[in-house]
């Protein structure tokens, strides 16, 4: 279970670096001629996803997706988000020790946070856009 938190909190730690790496304009960017939405809409699902399934942890059960983020292209606001649900989810799984916790929700966290991981590689790519050091470490991208 230590693993588990660990690796859901360095998968965080990864979006976290790659927003507070990016220009504010980069926000907007797509992957031209494929369905797309932004690397700012990205970043609306992932902390979404963050609180949503902190909410769903602490009532044991998945209890639907909500997101606070209002404006997916505003750096300041969607990095403060970041970090503040990063630190949301790092307090609950320090608190709860215990190990009671909803492994299954943990495990569908860290998958939605690493696929995000992939989605954010390949609009890297496309839009020319450079990886923070930890990207390149963790990814070779």
């Amino acid at each position: 279970m230590d693993t588990l938190k660990q690796r859901v909190l360095q998968a965080m730690s990864l979006t976290d670096d790659f927003y507070n790496h990016i220009n504010e304009g980069c926000l907007r960017s797509r992957i031209s001629e494929v369905p797309s939405n932004t690397i700012g809409e990205q970043a609306y699902c992932l902390l979404g996803a963050r609180e949503s399934y902190l909410k769903a942890l602490i009532a044991g059960q998945w209890d639907g997706f909500e997101c606070s983020l209002t404006d997916s292209n505003d750096k300041s606001l969607l990095t403060g988000k970041l970090k503040e649900t990063y630190a949301n989810v790092e307090g609950f799984l320090q608190d709860n020790s215990s190990g009671k916790i909803n492994t299954d929700l943990l495990f569908d966290l860290l998958e939605h946070e690493v696929q995000h991981h992939g989605q954010l590689i390949r609009f890297g790519y496309a839009n020319k856009i450079e990886f923070p050091k930890s990207w390149n470490k963790r990814y070779t991208v």
